[in-house]
């Protein structure tokens, strides 16, 4: 599991015109599967996600987590971040998980960060055309893989 955690003042997700979620201050999580990926994957990048200490603490130093603030958590899937792009200039999608594996993760994110939060998250639609907007904090921009936990 592959995600991109962006700190955002605020951050929504449209589709089809119609605004499907909008947070305030917190974290936008944008996250790709792979068909490797099982729950413990979710459950790791869930907890990381959660006490990822990068919002300013009184000293202006980022040593809060978005639990600390009381922030706000949008996830949107994006099968993209398992692109392969060493051949040629198209991007190769093979790694991506299909329909069948992604869903379920994508959904147990979304139940396990709610739960870790303490309140609904806002999401996406997965495998929807889906205009994402945010306004970055920092900018904080932070990757992580569950594959590489060392």
């Amino acid at each position: 599991m592959r995600v991109v955690i962006q700190r955002v003042r605020h951050a929504s997700v449209t589709i089809d015109g119609v605004l499907k979620s909008a947070i305030g201050q917190g974290l936008l999580v944008l996250a790709g599967f792979e068909e490797a990926d099982t729950e413990a994957d979710v459950e790791w990048i869930t907890k990381k996600v959660l006490a990822l200490r990068i919002f300013d603490d009184e000293n202006g130093v980022m040593n809060r987590s978005v639990l600390d603030i009381g922030g706000e958590i949008l996830i949107v899937s994006q099968f993209t971040l398992h692109a392969l792009t060493a051949k040629g200039n198209r991007p190769s999608y093979i790694r991506a998980a299909g329909h069948d594996i992604a869903v379920p993760l994508y959904e147990k994110f979304l139940t396990l960060a709610a739960e870790g939060l303490g309140k609904p998250v806002g999401s996406g639609r997965f495998g929807a055309d889906m205009k994402v907007e945010l306004l970055n904090d920092g900018p904080v921009t932070i990757c992580m893989d569950s594959k590489r936990r060392e």
